[in-house]
């Protein structure tokens, strides 16, 4: 009988509610408006079964936290924006790993082993001028639990064309991978539109084009938000569409750079919304889903693919907070159980892959 699988949830988001005002797309309706913090994630994973197919069992290991799009700016001097609200998302996280709460931030001491990574904004075209001085703040923040920051993000889904073509971008990313860390890619082909993917393919082709240091990890978010909601009639429907034509072409471009991975992780917030008390018909979401995921398997192989809840963003298309995550989990695991995927290659994809990606141990 082989040992539980350890899950590492290579991304989810945590915010307490003191902190709602300092997220850059808070508004009075957001439907994520409320403290999302480590008790709001425990309910939602607890408890984690058994695969009904296979057999496994699974435990949750921890996750690696991402950043929440807090109000910022590249330029520290702006005096409206700037660096503060990010550094103060890093001292969050790092009173979460030490076990040092604050009163009403939503965690215990208990929890200080579940945060297995942090991966923090930080200002990526500013180039490295800019990342030395912000990564020197993060250190202070941090204290002895610097080794925990495992990789930043600059969200470019909402940002202007051109932002990651800008020589400060591309230099950026090639120092953090002379530091060691990883880069979140957030962008979004359904509502921003597929020039960011082409965008992206272009970035990555002028970062690794520089053979003579060491590359930058990059790991892909939520398998760069593709249209899940084209007609289904089913796959052949799919596979001709010119926006998955597009999209795999680009994925695969992508792909072609050994240091880069994929999250399969987001599709809820792609899909049609779910409802919290009519159990959805699973296997025909992954119909639905399976000719995406199977060139992303194709391309980056199960040793590239990693899991991703994208915690609490997934409660809004999964049916809320008692379901979704469960039910994401579902859908994975019925996608490996398509792909044929042997016990190790489901390890790796459930936390090796995340593991190795982030350089976290589990």
């Amino acid at each position: 009988m082989p040992k539980p699988t350890p899950i590492i949830d290579s991304h989810i988001h945590l915010f307490p509610k003191s902190h709602l005002p300092t997220l850059a797309w808070y508004g009075p309706e957001s439907p994520l408006g409320a403290q999302h913090s480590v008790d709001e994630y425990r309910q939602a994973t607890s408890p984690t079964p058994t695969s009904p197919t296979t057999g496994e069992e699974h435990y949750l290991r921890g996750f690696i936290f991402l950043e929440t799009d807090r109000i910022s700016s590249v330029d520290e001097s702006d005096p409206k924006l700037g660096w503060s609200h990010p550094l103060d998302e890093v001292s969050f996280l790092t009173r979460i790993i030490t076990g040092t709460p604050v009163q009403g931030e939503g965690h215990t001491e208990d929890d200080r082993h579940l945060c297995l990574g942090m991966v923090p904004w930080a200002p990526v075209p500013g180039g490295p001028e800019a990342l030395v001085k912000y990564m020197g703040l993060v250190r202070e923040r941090t204290g002895n639990v610097f080794n925990k920051v495992c990789g930043v993000r600059y969200l470019v889904q909402d940002k202007p064309q051109g932002v990651m073509l800008q020589s400060g971008f591309v230099e950026g990313l090639r120092w953090l991978g002379r530091e060691g860390l990883a880069f979140d890619l957030g962008v979004d082909a359904r509502q921003g539109g597929m020039w960011q993917l082409r965008e992206a393919a272009e970035m990555m082709r002028k970062v690794f084009e520089d053979k003579n240091q060491r590359v930058v990890r990059i790991v892909i978010n939520h398998l760069c938000k593709p249209n899940l909601r084209l007609p289904y009639h089913g796959p052949a429907s799919v596979v001709t569409h010119p926006d998955f034509l597009e999209w795999s072409s680009l994925i695969t471009a992508m792909a072609q750079y050994p240091t880069a991975y994929m999250k399969l992780s987001g599709g809820f917030s792609e899909l049609l919304p779910l409802e919290e008390k009519t159990e959805p018909d699973l296997k025909a979401l992954v119909d639905r889903i399976q000719p995406w995921t199977d060139v992303v398997f194709n391309v980056f192989g199960p040793e590239r693919v990693m899991f991703g809840s994208d915690w609490p963003v997934c409660n809004v298309g999964g049916g809320g907070n008692t379901v979704s995550w469960g039910r994401w989990k579902r859908v994975v695991e019925e996608v490996l159980d398509r792909r044929g995927l042997s016990h190790e290659e489901r390890e790796d994809v459930w936390g090796g892959v995340a593991a190795k990606a982030y350089g976290v141990e589990i």
